[in-house]
């Protein structure tokens, strides 16, 4: 599988030993785009730059992950009989300048990224070196740009809502459906029976741990040698292969997908993993196609009776629903979703999410998480960490890159959407309200709050959880941006109350308290 299912791409022509593939390092996929048409005894382009790995200090894991499947996959090329001209050096721009001293005649023939500009930016850099550069479609998607164009321009429905574009994906790829072309089950979502929260005698089904050989602890001792990075170093579980990337999925399909719907939401202090699949990173760097998960999770529901239908709509809305959607919406909205910060929020990061060092559980434990492996799963990510950051007011753009550089799984066309949008309501193209909560989710939802020094039940006073006196007067404090929103009826009614019988001012000088805490790194 190596190209999307909903719209078509055209063939490349790759006969032309002088049009040769430039393979990115979030590219790794023998089938996918022009190397999937290249013959495997040709020239095939790979640059390791370096410059960007210095501009932020990533997850040590994060740059272990992208330089060493990396370098796997050129290690596999080899074997199949390419000729890899694997260029390392300190940017792009250098690495082209070598590439074509060597070979001036060649056009180089790359897959867009999905970050944004990323075409037209390498375009001008191998153009400043005088070679030639032809952009392709990229293939590592189960929609095309163009389908999806398409379709936002002709529907009658709202693009840009989720549930919309999914039933679509659903109804133009043909997953989970009937041979009528209905819903398998009659719903087409879900996510109501994703929310439970798992029994105490309730253990998570082994993961999977790829068998790392010495290139990737070499790597690993490099990358910590030559750049500023944070976190730990081991254990590193993620796979560096495509051979292990499809381990995992076929791991997750057989162990894990059975356990993981109605826990998909839920946290627990001391399974960091629950039954999640762990695929984001392979997905991310190419080593799986996302049509080969979705089809490997949709036929281990339909041939595995301990598969609930909860389960695999619940990873397949993710794959199919959600990361395609995420992909559509940063193009359309890109560059001003960068920097949209639609509540005017401007208070600095915390220093506790780069050291974990607060009183607030949930908080420590999912900084914890990430500082351990690169990872936190999707309901920590927004409704822990995207939420306390939006309740305190923490500029967007700032969380974004702090996920940006410490996450395993992320990247700019990732991250922006999720962060900015969805977790911080900074721009409205497709949020309809700021995903924001009290204590009493984090409570529902987890177990961190038996073992926090704060109190869950308490708004104010010594002792108090944040959460509680943060979220009240986040919707005082946007209250002109946010009562007229139709969704917020019910709580603008309790802030009615709170300020008529004096709470909000109590709720007021518990933030004043909580900020003064977290100036004294005492929170």
């Amino acid at each position: 599988m190596g190209g999307p299912v909903v719209g078509t791409i055209p063939d490349h022509d790759m006969t032309d030993e002088q049009r040769v593939p430039w393979v990115l390092g979030t590219q790794l996929h023998p089938g996918a785009g022009p190397l999937g048409d290249t013959p495997a005894d040709s020239r095939v382009l790979m640059i390791e730059a370096h410059a960007f790995a210095r501009r932020k200090p990533y997850h040590h894991q994060k740059l272990t992950l992208v330089f060493a499947a990396m370098r796997q996959f050129r290690e596999e090329l080899r074997e199949q009989g390419y000729d890899v001209e694997y260029i390392v050096a300190e940017t792009f721009r250098d690495g082209l300048a070598t590439y074509f001293g060597r070979y001036p005649e060649d056009t180089l023939v790359m897959m867009r990224s999905p970050s944004y500009r990323s075409g037209p930016r390498m375009a001008e850099l191998v153009a400043d070196v005088g070679g030639d550069l032809d952009v392709v479609e990229n293939g590592l998607f189960v929609s095309t740009r163009r389908s999806f164009d398409e379709w936002a321009n002709t529907t009658d429905r709202q693009p840009f809502t989720h549930e919309n574009f999914y039933r679509w994906m659903r109804r133009e790829s043909g997953v989970l459906l009937t041979a009528e072309g209905d819903p398998v089950g009659g719903e087409w979502n879900l996510d109501d029976e994703n929310q439970e929260f798992p029994p105490a005698d309730w253990e998570p089904p082994d993961r999977y741990r790829p068998d790392h050989d010495e290139l990737t602890a070499e790597v690993s001792d490099w990358v910590a040698t030559e750049f500023d990075t944070w976190g730990q170093h081991e254990p590193f579980e993620w796979p560096v292969t495509r051979s292990q990337a499809r381990s995992m999925l076929d791991h997750f399909c057989e162990q894990r997908l059975p356990e993981f719907g109605p826990y998909q939401d839920a946290m627990r202090s001391e399974e960091w993993a629950m039954a999640h699949a762990l695929l984001s990173p392979s997905l991310n760097l190419g080593l799986l196609h996302p049509w080969e998960a979705i089809t490997a999770i949709e036929g281990a529901f339909e041939s595995n009776d301990t598969i609930s239908l909860n389960s695999a709509e619940g990873v397949i809305r993710q794959l199919l629903g959600w990361r395609e959607f995420m992909r559509h919406v940063y193009r359309h909205s890109m560059p001003e979703l960068a920097t949209a910060n639609q509540l005017g929020a401007a208070q600095d990061l915390p220093g506790f999410y780069w050291s974990g060092d607060t009183e607030m559980a949930c908080v420590s434990g999912s900084v914890d998480d990430v500082h351990a492996r690169g990872y936190a799963h999707h309901i920590q990510r927004l409704m822990v960490l995207a939420n306390f950051a939006t309740l305190w007011g923490v500029e967007p753009e700032q969380l974004n890159e702090w996920f940006h550089a410490t996450y395993v799984d992320a990247y700019h066309w990732v991250t922006t959407p999720n962060v900015v949008e969805m977790g911080q309501y900074g721009h409205g193209v497709f949020a309809t309200k700021p995903y924001v909560s009290s204590a009493n989710y984090i409570d529902r939802m987890s177990d961190y709050c038996g073992d926090c020094n704060y109190y869950k039940t308490k708004d104010t006073g010594e002792g108090a959880c944040p959460f509680n006196a943060l979220y009240w007067d986040f919707l005082a404090r946007n209250e002109d941006q946010l009562r007229s929103n139709h969704r917020m009826g019910l709580m603008y009614s309790h802030v009615d109350t709170k300020r008529e019988n004096g709470d909000l001012q109590e709720i007021r000088e518990r933030v004043a308290d909580l900020r003064k805490l977290a100036a004294d790194g005492e929170l």
